[in-house]
């Protein structure tokens, strides 16, 4: 009974001590433990919920009307207005913490400090993510190249799918599935064939040397220019670029909608060969001519049995 009741008394001195310990705000446990505290504390997480709630609905309503402006009106870019959006909606929900945080009397100073410090070592730590967030930063602000564009990357021909603050997806021209580092995007040359309406197209048409030149450059130009995809302006270019080996070639530019480019610079070939053939007009194709040391010297050739005799000089 005695270990029993020493063991009591020491447990209650060890309680009345934790009780007198301060915890918070320079008051105790047993400080704390009263009505009024219990009220004032309740009453700050009635707050810090309520605050909480209101700063989920005001992010998601102000992310949601930002991205809306994108998607209503055709001129902007979707993917800039979903990037603001989401920054918008993350900015508001920080401060909505730090809001929480000093509803409990905590200071928020000595945690900006803190978290300041903890970005510049993940910052150190995660330097090639970051350089590809930055650079998917500047590509959304800036749209050297958006989504439906079709570009060349770094190497990769396609059509733009999809802008991530991380990478950019590419479509190639086998509809294979491409992903590009956003610093690799952002760090190189970037064509972008779906800037401008027009584009020129140009073709190289070689004929005979003893072709009429004059006729032949009528034919190349009004069967060119007889096609509905032809641009009169800018002025279509049509002259003797190159003396060949074995032919006169003629150098063609013509304009065209952007959008047909591939499909009428293959048609257009097509079309002038026929055209020139239909006009009689000769299209080389290159030659050599054998010279012997010894034109007497006649060549290895078969009798009728199927051997073989060789005629001496």
């Amino acid at each position: 009974m005695e270990q029993i009741e020493s063991l009591y008394q020491s447990f209650k001195i060890n309680v009345a001590a934790f009780a007198d310990t301060e915890i918070y705000g320079g008051q105790s446990l047993s400080d704390l433990l009263t009505l009024d505290m219990l009220v004032l504390l309740l009453g700050n997480i009635v707050a810090a919920i309520a605050i909480l709630l209101l700063g989920f609905v005001v992010s998601g309503v102000v992310g949601r009307r930002i991205r809306r402006l994108g998607q209503d009106h055709a001129t902007m870019d979707t993917t800039l207005f979903t990037f603001l959006g989401n920054i918008a909606r993350y900015t508001i929900l920080a401060f909505t913490c730090l809001f929480i945080l000093n509803t409990f009397g905590i200071q928020t100073t000595s945690i900006v400090a803190v978290i300041g410090a903890a970005g510049i070592a993940i910052g150190l730590a995660l330097q090639g993510t970051l350089s590809n967030v930055a650079a998917g930063v500047m590509i959304i602000l800036f749209r050297p190249l958006k989504i439906g564009d079709f570009v060349t990357v770094n190497g990769v021909t396609g059509t733009v799918k999809e802008i991530t603050l991380n990478y950019t997806e590419i479509a190639d021209l086998g509809n294979v599935q491409v992903i590009v580092p956003n610093s690799e995007v952002w760090g190189n040359t970037i064509s972008n064939y779906s800037v401008y309406d027009k584009r020129r197209a140009e073709w190289s048409f070689g004929v005979g040397y003893g072709v009429n030149l004059a006729k032949a450059e009528e034919v190349i130009r009004d069967t060119i220019m007889a096609d509905e995809r032809s641009l009169d302006d800018p002025e279509p270019f049509v002259q003797v670029n190159n003396l060949g080996d074995s032919s006169v070639d003629f150098l063609v530019r013509v304009w065209c909608p952007a959008d047909v480019y591939f499909q009428y610079q293959a048609d257009m070939k097509r079309k002038v060969k026929e055209a020139l053939d239909a006009a009689e007009i000769d299209i080389p194709f290159p030659t050599r001519t054998l010279m012997h040391e010894n034109p007497r010297c006649e060549l290895v050739h078969g009798d009728e049995e199927g051997g073989k005799e060789t005629v001496a000089e």
